[in-house]
């Protein structure tokens, strides 16, 4: 069975956990997560199947739209509810405060992962060695706030929206917000509403997934490829790209040339109209050139 799941996640459960779960529903092994949330998030987890599992990296490589809940004044040694209380301080900041304040996390932001988090140091997950009273230093990392919305104003707790380039970590800009703020914060509720192309409200619900109702909820492979133009190759091109080899641009459409520049990769098509590969533009070369063929 090959194709993506867009699953609400429920809270409580691991990325991980979800994975098994479909894999016992659906009888094989080829299942993983395109992007982690934690288990207090909710929200849209997109799974891979069979032949899809290759395609994950495409879906991570997407922009997430998140609404989070911040309770400020109190700080947490994993920056959310779930962490232990380290420090305690009075709110006494009002809504203009905050908005000014989040003026300086929109754009591009340099961010410090959490110490609670799946990145290593190592070898070991940095969330293991803080389980053992560990802390090391983390090197910041450039993120992007496209936007970010104060959407609900109930102190002590805000709401955000907050649309981000991958690899942000919205617990980080809850610890940070609250440290701009001089009282401190962690998160206390989070649920992605979107992931690249993917929206919550096209999720289905873990407990409703049934081997029965699996074929009709799961997406085609190439839906991961969807930003990217589509080229239909013809037998001799599908076959050199089989063998993993490069194909004249000229040889395309004329109408993609033009696009090339700006989309730099392309989802290519066999004759019998199956997804056969992701092919990177060379420049240089004025080539198309296999970067993942799926059969």
């Amino acid at each position: 069975m090959d194709g993506i799941l867009n699953l609400n996640k429920p809270r409580g459960l691991t990325s991980h956990d979800v994975v098994a779960r479909v894999r016992s529903i659906t009888r094989q092994r080829e299942v993983g997560h395109a992007g982690t949330l934690d288990p207090m998030a909710t929200g849209v987890l997109l799974l891979c199947l069979g032949r899809a599992t290759r395609l994950a990296e495409y879906l991570m490589d997407s922009p997430k739209l998140y609404r989070a809940r911040i309770r400020l004044g109190v700080t947490t040694d994993t920056d959310d509810a779930e962490g232990a209380v380290i420090a305690e301080k009075p709110v006494v900041v009002d809504r203009a405060a905050v908005e000014a304040v989040l003026e300086r996390f929109r754009g591009p932001i340099l961010q410090v992962p959490p110490m609670y988090s799946a990145l290593k140091r190592d070898g070991q997950p940095l969330y293991r060695l803080a389980r053992q009273g560990q802390r090391v230093e983390r090197e910041p990392r450039p993120v992007e706030i496209y936007r970010l919305d104060l959407t609900l104003w109930e102190p002590p707790e805000l709401t955000l929206e907050v649309l981000c380039s991958p690899g942000t970590y919205i617990r980080a800009l809850a610890r940070d917000l609250g440290e701009a703020l001089g009282c401190g914060a962690h998160l206390t509720g989070l649920v992605r509403l979107a992931s690249g192309d993917f929206r919550l409200e096209d999720a289905a619900e873990l407990d409703a997934l049934t081997p029965e109702r699996l074929p009709e909820l799961l997406l085609p492979p190439d839906a991961a490829l969807r930003r990217y133009p589509a080229l239909f190759l013809d037998a001799a091109q599908a076959r050199a790209v089989r063998h993993g080899r490069d194909i004249p641009a000229v040889l395309l459409a004329d109408d993609r040339k033009a696009g090339q520049r700006d989309a730099p990769l392309a989802r290519a098509y066999g004759p019998d109209g199956r997804l056969l590969a992701v092919l990177e533009y060379r420049p240089d070369r004025s080539v198309w050139h296999p970067r993942k063929v799926l059969t």
